[in-house]
């Protein structure tokens, strides 16, 4: 517990300074132990409601869907990565939490999480909508080939 407690304080200490934006944080593949599916068991005071759910979905390759879930769904993407010797979920926010692993359980964000074999309905909906989304957005990104979208229009000397 000590030692969660001190990687919260030196994240907090030392906030986003080096991480400036959501881009410049480089992902990384975690330990085996990190990847999977983390969900919170009953009430937590991290949580707005005793009937709200936490899920953390993390893949091999250091993606990351942080999903919550009470009277709606929130789901925030995010990455994988080491930050002053400790991994950490940096989300789309740039908002950084430490992973902390102590025996079978996951602290994250002042939650304590269990791995699950799946998240619930709610959050595999949030992670293909996630996934959906950033396919889109890399095979725009394809398209354009750095060049913009619009046409360059050039006038021809008469008015």
């Amino acid at each position: 517990m000590k030692k969660w407690i001190l990687a919260a304080a030196a994240v907090a200490m030392t906030g986003c300074a080096q991480i400036p934006n959501y881009q410049s944080a480089i992902k990384t593949p975690p330990p085996a132990n990190l990847v999977g599916n983390w969900q919170t068991m009953g009430p937590q005071k991290g949580l707005v409601s005793k009937e709200a759910k936490a899920s953390l979905i993390v893949t091999a390759e250091g993606d990351t869907l942080d999903c919550r879930q009470w009277q709606r769904v929130i789901a925030k993407p995010g990455k994988i990565t080491l930050f002053s010797g400790d991994w950490v979920n940096v989300n789309n926010e740039v908002r950084v939490m430490p992973l902390v692993l102590e025996g079978q359980a996951l602290h994250y964000d002042k939650l304590v999480m269990q791995k699950v074999q799946q998240p619930t309905a709610e959050c595999q909906e949030a992670l293909k909508q996630a996934t959906e989304q950033a396919h889109a957005q890399k095979v725009a990104k394809a398209h354009s080939n750095g060049r913009s979208h619009h046409k360059v229009m050039m006038k021809n000397g008469k008015s």
